[in-house]
């Protein structure tokens, strides 16, 4: 038995693992469970991998645990212990118990700070490749890193986030999942849950007053889904879950929503059947008996309110913004009252483009300034100013170049040939890379260069310019912080010439011996000229 060599800290019978009996043992590095009259272990899941446990609901036939795993993989185990339902409770309740106690001890401690550098690398392709040329290779520290060249990256992580509008199917998006143990798993993102605190003010006053006093979010969460609110039953005396109250706060708003009505005149929420031109022209309606039962009423009900929900969160962040800008609750449009019925029809059938009043008449249009109307109206016209010759000159000129070719002789002493080895020689020198090109080479370096080269010249160029600008910003040097800092971004730069520049050089020269003096020399020239600028601000100082 694997076993022999652990400390046994629980050992249960008749446990059940994928239609198998076995015995589940709780040793004190990790758990275990083995398939029963065997010695070798089926399943072992180290604590310090162990995410959560989950226990299955009271009034359930099966009495399970399941332990699930920061990968994500889940193992459900099935109590079934002969002497009945209350043994198999308790032995299960044995090993949850003896679970919280030992997960503690091995959960996995993420720093939440790099936790989110890990996450801004991973969302920044250029920051990571930045973090890998300047960090990995030593040429700066991981905190000069965070602290100067990743700045600007660090800054936009912290700006606020663009507020989001309010779907009207968020709660629909909610797809339920199942957990393995006869329940429902919902998957909350931050996004879902501010569409319900905006929509439903009343759920998020709930959760202020009672997370995390009272309750943990998971607990409000589950308890919010499983409430007769979610479902919208409101059947007010039969609940007991905190947010009855929710319901009924919701009702007298979408009583004062009704009473207060629409203000524009041309929607009238209180038809709902259309009126055909029958014989009373649409004036004479017959009202239809409503047959409508209870369901259908509550549910109309439902969607009716949620909608109004989501209008007025729109509306309220609407309101806000016109605040924000200074247009508040002196605005003209408040100022008028109720929109005229009659202006809101001559808005709907008016168009003022096509209206043929002296006020349109007046307005400035732009007009075309055409030279030439006809190239406007019959398209391109030769110009006058262009020479064509007749059909006379182009014959006489044709005539003319046929008897100047009758007369040409063609002479090639054969002693005058190259050869094959000097034109071989000559194609060489003349040829990109050659002695000759020299001068010629930076117009072909694009077609020459690999693109993995390519890749790393410009992947040289990003590092060795972030460093550059932050030493060239230390000038000039005015008080004993900016000099520590020159001499720090110094010593980077020659780090950063030992550790990458350099061995990319010897690459160059195994790989591309023509091109590797062209491909690095603008880089060792700003190079140069850093040193350079140390060199004389070193001078100065000494004097």
């Amino acid at each position: 038995m694997s076993t022999s060599m652990e400390d046994v800290l629980l050992q249960i019978p008749q446990v059940r693992y994928k239609k198998s009996d076995g015995t589940l043992f709780l040793m004190n590095q990790r758990l275990i469970w083995m398939v029963e009259n065997r010695d070798t272990v089926a399943v072992s899941h180290p604590y310090a991998d162990i995410k959560s446990q989950k226990i299955s609901p009271e009034g359930k036939a099966k009495v399970q645990l399941q332990v699930v795993l920061h990968n994500g993989v889940s193992s459900t185990f099935h109590f079934i212990n002969k002497n009945g339902l209350q043994s198999q409770l308790a032995d299960r309740d044995k090993v949850k118990e003896m679970l919280q106690t030992l997960l503690p001890k091995f959960k996995r401690k993420v720093d939440r700070e790099l936790e989110e550098k890990n996450k801004l690398l991973s969302s920044n392709p250029a920051l990571l490749q930045l973090y890998k040329d300047l960090v990995m290779t030593e040429v700066v520290s991981s905190e000069e890193f965070w602290s100067q060249h990743a700045q600007q990256y660090t800054q936009k992580q912290k700006q606020q986030p663009q507020d989001i509008g309010v779907s009207g199917a968020f709660l629909a998006d909610i797809k339920p999942q199942t957990d393995g143990c006869n329940g429902l798993k919902y998957n909350l993102t931050s996004d879902i849950i501010e569409c319900i605190f905006k929509t439903y003010p009343a759920v998020k006053k709930k959760y202020t007053d009672n997370v995390p006093s009272k309750l943990t979010e998971a607990q409000f969460w589950t308890k919010f889904f499983q409430s007769h609110y979610f479902h919208r039953d409101r059947k007010y005396a039969e609940t007991k879950d905190i947010f009855t109250e929710c319901g009924k706060i919701d009702d007298q708003e979408m009583k004062k929503d009704i009473q207060k009505g629409v203000d524009d005149p041309l929607v009238n929420l209180t038809e709902f059947e259309d009126n055909s031109l029958d014989e009373g022209y649409g004036i004479a309606t017959e009202k239809v008996t409503n047959n409508t039962g209870t369901v259908s009423q509550a549910m109309i009900k439902r969607f009716n309110q949620h909608s109004i929900m989501v209008l007025k969160a729109t509306k309220d962040k609407t309101t806000e913004t016109s605040v924000s800008n200074g247009t508040g609750k002196n605005s003209p449009e408040k100022q008028e009252g109720p929109v005229n019925k009659k202006q809101r029809i001559l808005e709907k059938i008016t168009y003022d483009d096509l209206e043929d009043t002296d006020e349109n008449t007046n307005k400035s249009a732009g007009q075309l300034n055409l030279s030439k109307v006809e190239r406007y109206l019959h398209g391109p016209t030769p110009d006058s100013t262009t020479e064509f010759l007749n059909p006379n000159e182009v014959s006489s000129v044709l005539r003319g170049v046929l008897q100047e070719t009758k007369h040409w002789t063609y002479k090639h002493p054969p002693n005058n040939l190259v050869t094959p080895a000097a034109a071989v020689g000559a194609l060489g020198e003349l040829s990109p890379g050659g002695a000759l090109m020299r001068g010629f080479q930076e117009q072909s370096l694009a077609q020459l260069v690999p693109p993995d080269i390519e890749k790393e010249v410009r992947n040289l160029y990003l590092a060795l310019c972030e460093l550059l600008s932050h030493f060239w910003k230390c000038f000039p040097i005015t008080n004993s912080t900016s000099e520590a800092k020159l001499l720090k971004m110094h010593d980077a730069l020659h780090r950063f010439h030992t550790a990458k520049l350099k061995p990319f050089e010897d690459k160059l020269i195994r790989e591309l011996s023509p091109l590797s003096h062209h491909l690095t020399k603008h880089l060792n020239q700003l190079l140069n000229a850093a040193y350079q600028k140390f060199n004389n601000w070193q001078k100065i100082k000494g004097r």
